[in-house]
């Protein structure tokens, strides 16, 4: 097998194994369903209140979007509906940043619930993984806030 054949083959295994670009962003995780988007953020919602945490905050993307896209002269929708929801752990915050006070780069946590213009019944629900960097009790800190992540959304998407 010549070189050149075989570095084809690799960039092919790393591709079908990535899936889309999208899906191959270190650190973000984008999961979808079928369904509403009222449904799917509800859902999202309630397993964060499921677990004793507060919505913060909702940043309406989609709406934003739409307001300045008109005021700079740039009008292609990106968007159907998209909302940032953001939210802390007291617990999980105060170890992230009792182990490293750097860590506070890392809160609030934001989960964003999204369709796209073309499929509507399509929603997607994405995040990003905090690295798990620095000394020992940082690491364990910043992947149980990754492990909340995915148990958030993986109960939202049952």
């Amino acid at each position: 097998m010549t070189l050149k054949f075989s570095r084809a083959i690799a960039l092919l295994i790393i591709v079908f194994a990535c899936g889309s670009a999208t899906a191959a962003v270190p650190g973000v995780t984008i999961r979808s369903v079928k369904g509403d988007f009222d449904d799917v953020r509800e859902r999202v919602v309630m397993a964060l209140e499921g677990r004793g945490l507060v919505l913060n905050y909702t940043a309406h993307i989609s709406n934003m979007l739409e307001r300045t896209g008109k005021d700079i002269g740039r009008g292609r929708q990106i968007y159907g509906t998209a909302e940032l929801l953001e939210f802390c752990s007291a617990a999980l915050s105060r170890a992230m940043m009792e182990a490293d006070p750097r860590n506070i780069v890392f809160c609030p946590y934001a989960i964003a619930v999204y369709t796209l213009p073309d499929d509507p019944a399509k929603v997607y629900v994405s995040y990003r993984r905090p690295p798990a960097v620095g000394s020992g009790p940082s690491m364990k800190a910043l992947r149980d806030v990754g492990k909340l992540l995915d148990d958030i959304v993986r109960d939202a998407l049952k």
